[in-house]
């Protein structure tokens, strides 16, 4: 039976108004790729849903510079790496790395989803098996300037279940004393038993700051330090490594194997941190996630979106050797909490794994059409 690809729609959702400042969380990019067999892939990314609506949507210029949608129609889906090359062959004048490659990532996802819907089998089995039943997750939450805060926001996060938090956003990383008083408040709550891990979105600038940091805080039992500096500078980061006894991580923003490879190398971090939706979906995944076992360095991938993010990474991660903890945010935005209907939930401190055709969620129509933006034309 031959399937074809008829639309790709292109879901923009915000919750708070477009004249309204936004926080992680608080709006998504949502991609569905329709068949005429009446099959619906589902793929998200986390990035600037404006500006991805535009690449998918964008009417072709040129040859290598069409819009995703036009690129895809009546092809088959189920032809995923062909289908990958050429929408980035076909999009390079919008760029060869970034947002273009977030609108590619969103829609191999969706692919994925497809396929696995067409063959009727997990999409951890179209990647090799699954290597676990249930992953082991831990808790992300963006801490707030009120220490007490902080304590309860752990100690419910804890109460769940989890076995490891990570912090980071807002003002933390701007101001070292206060940084402590919640490092402290935040061990004291949740124990000594706990992984704790900090993000500091690139707040360290350079090696010596960040050392000096890392040493304030190397009382406090820490897991990782994730992006103290720049991801761009290989050079830095790999000097800052090389120094402390605190595992360095990083690699969200980036895109593409190229990147990777590139940052790897060059920086070695302990831990490289891809995000199925930004680094180029599934595909991609899977050559950053070759590379990095042959470099030695430990695959955590970033996921702090919605529950479609997350059932993707739980699929590729169930069938990844290392692929031994995922992220779960703690985000409150109903992005998060009730856009997918049946969301992956915790058991135990772990993430179960299903085996159902494709990602295995369904989507809250009612929340779609009460966030989704329409630009008029």
């Amino acid at each position: 039976m031959s399937i074809v690809i008829t639309d790709v729609e292109a879901i923009w959702l915000r919750v708070p108004a477009l004249n309204e400042p936004c926080e992680w969380g608080e709006d998504a990019f949502l991609i569905r790729v329709h068949t005429d067999q009446g099959i619906t892939g589902i793929g998200e990314s986390d990035s600037s849903p404006a500006v991805l609506k535009a690449i998918v949507e964008t009417p072709e210029s040129h040859s290598t510079s069409r819009g995703l949608r036009s690129i895809l129609l009546g092809e088959n889906p189920l032809d995923i790496d062909r289908l990958w090359r050429k929408m980035f062959d076909e999009s390079s004048y919008f760029g060869r790395r970034g947002a273009v490659i977030h609108a590619i990532s969103a829609i191999d996802i969706a692919l994925w989803d497809i396929a696995s819907q067409y063959y009727g089998v997990p999409i951890h089995r179209l990647l090799g098996g699954k290597v676990r039943d249930a992953i082991p997750a831990y808790g992300t939450f963006i801490p707030s300037d009120d220490i007490a805060e902080n304590e309860r926001i752990s100690a419910e996060i804890i109460g769940r279940g989890f076995r490891d938090i990570k912090m980071g956003g807002a003002h933390f990383g701007l101001e070292p004393e206060h940084d402590e008083k919640v490092v402290a408040a935040v061990r004291r709550t949740i124990g000594d038993n706990v992984g704790l891990a900090l993000d500091l979105v690139y707040r360290w600038k350079n090696v010596r700051y960040a050392s000096e940091q890392i040493a304030r805080l190397r009382d406090y039992g820490l897991m990782w330090v994730e992006e103290p500096i720049y991801v761009d500078n290989h050079a830095a980061l790999r000097r800052l490594g090389e120094s402390v006894a605190v595992p360095i991580s990083g690699g969200e923003p980036l895109s593409t194997l190229a990147e990777f490879d590139e940052f790897i190398r060059n920086s070695r971090p302990d831990i490289v941190q891809p995000d199925i939706t930004r680094a180029g979906g599934i595909t991609e995944m899977r050559k950053i996630a070759a590379l990095a076992e042959q470099q030695g360095t430990r695959v955590v991938p970033h996921g702090f979106s919605t529950g479609i993010l997350l059932a993707a990474t739980a699929q590729f991660l169930a069938a990844l050797p290392g692929g031994d903890l995922i992220e779960y945010s703690q985000s409150t935005s109903p992005l998060f909490t009730d856009l997918v209907s049946n969301p992956l939930t915790l058991e135990n401190g772990q993430i179960p794994v299903r085996d159902t055709p494709g990602l295995g969620i369904e989507l809250n129509e009612d929340l779609i059409t009460r966030y989704r933006v329409e630009i008029p034309s």
